[in-house]
């Protein structure tokens, strides 16, 4: 509990706008109080906790790390609790690149971040990955749990917010398409190195996400908690890794009813700890 908490603190107050000296002016405390509660050193009195939530705008649960989410971060909260798949269940193309680059010929532990209705967890599933997946809406999971049901594969899935979430386990791959935009840019250096550290040596990440471009116009969706990334932006994070694939495309899309388009980043990147590759 004590990260889980440190992180909180610090994600939280980031959220706000305040300093760390800022927060501890607001609590009475010195600022080298809050800078131990970050650095998981030392937790918050208990008498302290009602205090912080109201500063930090959140509940003692979800400050704790007992709740992922007050309320809907994405407008398909609501869109996945009808019968039919908002998305349809035909996988990602992207997903048989990763048969292709890592098939499963042993054990492959496969984490799909913000796996939406399943259909990318599932076809991992399928093809004989052992595959975890999370998602922030309640729909979602219970879709995503249907859907392996049908197929007859295992998905391990659960409820979380990929803000929030932090890795504490490795995966050989980690796959995510056209989620990372709820990341904040304030977050993203760190949550980044976190799936670094936690991934296997060769192990790979394959993640597609959008882009601003002035051509394109806004999406319809009116989704007040995404921030779109730019180009070379996800890359970026990966200098260190060998990039296998770094394209970027432009494609219609008629997902809300509403023909637009988007562009997309797409990055699959390989963790290598031998200078040979």
């Amino acid at each position: 509990m004590k990260e889980q908490l440190a992180r909180n603190i610090s994600t939280y107050r980031k959220e706000r706008g305040l300093t760390q000296e800022e927060l501890a002016q607001t609590l009475g405390l010195s600022f080298q109080a809050v800078s131990k509660w970050e650095n998981a050193q030392t937790m918050p009195d208990i008498s302290l906790l009602p205090a912080l939530s109201r500063t930090l705008q959140v509940s003692v649960d979800k400050l704790l790390g007992y709740v992922s989410q007050e309320k809907p971060v994405t407008v398909y909260e609501e869109t996945y609790k009808t019968q039919e798949y908002y998305w349809g269940t035909v996988p990602n193309e992207v997903c048989y690149q990763v048969l292709q680059l890592m098939p499963p010929t042993k054990h492959v532990k496969l984490l799909d971040i913000g796996c939406g209705e399943g259909k990318d967890a599932v076809f991992f599933a399928r093809n004989g990955y052992d595959v975890t997946a999370f998602d922030v809406t309640d729909a979602g999971v219970e879709k995503t749990k249907k859907l392996a049901a049908q197929t007859g594969v295992h998905v391990h899935v659960f409820k979380a917010d990929i803000v929030d979430y932090r890795l504490d386990t490795h995966f050989d791959i980690l796959f995510s398409s056209g989620v990372l935009h709820y990341i904040k840019p304030d977050f993203r250096q760190e949550i980044f190195e976190n799936y670094k550290q936690f991934t296997n040596p060769g192990g790979m990440h394959v993640f597609n996400a959008f882009v601003d471009k002035p051509f394109i116009a806004p999406p319809p969706e009116n989704e007040p908690y995404a921030f779109n990334w730019h180009s070379g932006e996800l890359l970026a994070h990966y200098r260190d890794w060998y990039i296998r694939d770094s394209a970027e495309i432009v494609f219609d899309c008629n997902s809300s009813g509403i023909p637009h388009q988007h562009a997309m980043s797409k990055m699959i990147a390989q963790k290598i700890s031998d200078i040979r590759v």
